[in-house]
């Protein structure tokens, strides 16, 4: 199955639709008036349909096993045929355009089952997705402005040499990835002058972006966010809180990291665990939403 574990959690939904069309008007009378001999049609295939959806990933072998936060079937009887809808919705990392159209194929595959003993001509047709919410696909940023970034490692044991650095390279990778320039990158040992020079040269030289990776833990030379907290004018909460509920369904230990983030003039401040992994994850919750921050700055501005 394809990798979605690094895919964030949204409200998703799908619509589809299938056509049932009949050869006789009596059978669509029967429908209506629930003369089938077989029961109720319209009861029978919608129970159908709802266990569909719920057991698609039993049956399409590359499906995810997804909750199914809500489901629902309509029917539109016309002359001779009808039309299944049905809507479906989840909140979780991958869609569920595969569980709408399996449920409205196995809600017309019974209403075909309990017809066909009084109508021979049945045929079902257009089996198809109306459309589809969540995603990336609804939160796909228009082009940013190029951004100008910084990525500072703070580390006393990179400083000294005694250590490679991992976390700073694999948060300048990742910024790539999102067409993020990393312009300087730097190392720094744990210190509050080091953190703070080199901040305040970053916001002289208006870097957009500064990324701060080590430092935020629980040890006694973990000062990165008590350094940079006094230089923010705004902090950004929701970041944090994202990066840490992201990284905590993956390792209980992410509530234990104190990062901070913010705007220090017009630079945006970000600081991140001084593991890979954790630098990594926080990477991966955050962007590339986050370059959605530049576009409404650059609006505001425009507006202004």
């Amino acid at each position: 199955m394809v990798d979605i574990l690094n895919k964030i959690t949204t409200l998703r939904s799908s619509t589809a639709v299938a056509e049932l069309y009949v050869s006789r008007p009596e059978t669509i009378q029967a429908i209506l008036n629930r003369t089938v001999p077989k029961g109720d049609v319209m009861e029978f295939s919608r129970a159908a349909g709802l266990l569909a959806i719920k057991k698609t990933s039993d049956v399409i072998p590359d499906c995810h096993p997804l909750p199914i936060e809500y489901a629902s079937f309509t029917y539109q009887i016309e002359e001779d045929k009808v039309i299944i809808q049905a809507e479906v919705a989840t909140i979780y990392k991958t869609g569920v355009e595969v569980e709408a159209m399996h449920g409205v194929s196995i809600a017309a595959l019974t209403m075909y089952d309990m017809l066909k003993p009084i109508d021979k001509g049945i045929e079902i047709r257009n089996i198809r997705l109306l459309h589809k919410n969540g995603g990336k696909s609804d939160f796909k940023l228009e082009k940013v402005r190029p951004l100008k970034a910084a990525v500072i490692v703070c580390s006393d044991t990179v400083y000294a040499g005694k250590k490679e650095d991992k976390a700073g390279k694999s948060v300048s990778d990742l910024l790539q990835q999102h067409d993020i320039e990393t312009a300087s990158f730097q190392v720094i040992a744990d210190e509050a002058e080091m953190i703070r020079a080199s901040l305040q040269t970053c916001i002289q030289e208006s870097y957009d972006l500064v990324l701060f990776t080590g430092g935020t833990g629980l040890s006694p030379r973990d000062i990165t966010p008590e350094t940079v907290l006094p230089m923010l004018d705004r902090e950004i909460p929701g970041l944090m809180e994202a990066a840490r509920a992201y990284g905590q369904e993956r390792t209980p230990y992410a509530m234990l990291s104190r990062g901070v983030a913010g705007f220090a003039g017009k630079t945006l401040v970000i600081t991140l665990p001084g593991s890979t992994r954790g630098a990594v994850e926080t990477m991966q919750a955050l962007f590339p939403y986050v370059k959605h921050i530049f576009r409404v700055l650059s609006g505001m501005q425009h507006e202004s």
